[in-house]
């Protein structure tokens, strides 16, 4: 019987000739990341020698990155004190992969690993963050873990009780229509099958559109997958890897794919076809609560988000500033624009994209989470409706619960910015 890549990868990181859904193993970890919440990390890691002799020792500070991006610049003594030790404890244990509060090095911890070549494909990659499922875009089995259990690899190696997880292969074919894109099939799918669809599941994608996809938009649906309540999200790697592992990330000599056997056994097979796929909208307070823009149209927003780990790319903010260009964000909305990295945020200055966001009103922030999380940036008052191309609109999402989020494509979040309503990129600003 064959295997599918997840099932593969587990193997060869447990040591086992073989797997199948639902065996338990104990994988060797190949990249353990954590953000400002290594904080936490760093407490369960020095309990775990308490009353023992051995000196405190992460068992191999080169698998181990460490970002900041959720509250950057720090919002509050505390936080600030929080990443004061952080810098020490990296110090202290020689972790190299750290990327501080810099102008040059900064950004988003899920465009900052792919980008610096810090995953590739086949790799187990662990991070106490939910959204670490974005990796999986380059054929890495990628999740979250907590605080606790991130202190366990640091100090093993190795990620505990691993279950095996079945796997949903998804085939896409088709062909998008214009300022229609990976966010609205990744949206669209997490309308059919609910939020809680694929549970424990991974979705693995496949077919024609996945193959001509670019790798920017690969991290939009591996790093959604998590909202259907999937453990990963995966594509497998090929030549479009290879390009941008080479080319974009620096990765130098031979990169090794991983893919799932002929006669792999998948949990069942969802099939979808793009071709009529209109820009999709995810309504408060539940990502699964997904409807076509035509049928939202008119919303007023107060507030537009373009940014954050899911669509905070070069190609999303070239996308948006094509149709912002020559036009002015509406009176009485809001525009903010975050990068998800300095390195995107470089380029976007190089091609005149920033000026062009400039010009139409939009405020532009440093590289990071912003106000994803409703903790830093970008908080909306009572009453407020924002219109976000981040991955999350559940009550006080964006810091306070008597507002509400709406999530959409860099595309929609554009022509809406300009009318200040909800307005379909295909119709509306353009």
């Amino acid at each position: 019987m064959g295997m599918t890549i997840v099932e593969k990868i587990l193997a060869r990181a447990s040591g086992k000739a073989s797997l199948k859904a639902g065996d338990v193993v104990e994988p060797r970890v190949d990249l353990a990341m954590s953000h400002e919440n290594a904080a936490l990390v760093i407490n369960q890691f020095m309990e775990i020698y308490e009353g023992i002799s051995r000196v405190p020792k992460i068992w191999d500070p080169s698998k181990v990155a460490i970002i900041f991006d959720h509250r950057v610049p720090a919002e509050s003594p505390k936080t600030a004190s929080n990443q004061k030790k952080i810098r020490e404890f990296v110090a202290a244990h020689g972790i190299a992969k750290f990327h501080d509060i810099r102008g040059d090095v900064g950004g988003i911890c899920h465009q900052i690993l792919p980008e610096n070549g810090y995953v590739r494909p086949g790799f187990v990659v662990v991070g106490t963050d939910s959204h670490t499922t974005s990796h999986g875009a380059l054929g890495a089995l990628s999740f979250g873990i907590g605080a606790t259990e991130m202190a366990s690899v640091w100090a093993l190696g190795a990620a505990l009780n691993v279950e095996v997880p079945g796997t949903i292969k998804v085939n896409v074919r088709g062909k998008f229509r214009k300022f229609v894109g990976p966010k609205d099939l990744i949206l669209f799918l997490i309308g059919k099958i609910s939020a809680e669809g694929a549970n424990f599941k991974v979705l693995e994608f496949h077919g024609p559109v996945i193959q001509k996809m670019s790798t920017s938009g690969r991290l939009v649906i591996c790093n959604m997958s998590v909202e259907a309540g999937a453990t990963a999200g995966i594509v497998p790697a090929d030549e479009e890897t290879r390009r941008f592992l080479h080319d974009e990330a620096g990765v130098k000599g031979r990169i090794n794919v991983v893919e799932s056997d002929k006669d792999a056994v998948y949990e069942k097979t969802i099939d979808l076809d793009v071709s009529d796929l209109e820009s999709q909208v995810a309504c408060p307070h539940t990502v699964d609560n997904v409807k076509t823009v035509r049928q939202v149209k008119g919303t007023k927003v107060h507030q537009v988000v373009i940014g954050s780990c899911t669509n905070g790319r070069l190609e999303d903010l070239e996308v948006a500033a094509r149709i912002l260009k020559g036009k002015r964000v509406a009176q009485n909305t809001r525009m903010l624009v975050f990068p998800a990295s300095a390195r995107i945020y470089t380029q976007a200055l190089e091609k005149g994209i920033i000026g062009e966001f400039m010009k139409a009103g939009a405020v532009i922030m440093n590289p990071g989470c912003g106000p994803c999380l409703g903790v830093h940036e970008g908080a909306l008052g009572d009453g407020e409706i924002a219109l976000s191309t981040t991955n999350r609109n559940f009550k006080g999402r964006m810091g306070n619960p008597n507002s509400e989020v709406f999530l959409c494509s860099p595309a929609v979040a554009a022509a809406s910015a300009i009318t200040g309503v909800i307005t379909d990129p295909a119709k509306g600003a353009n």
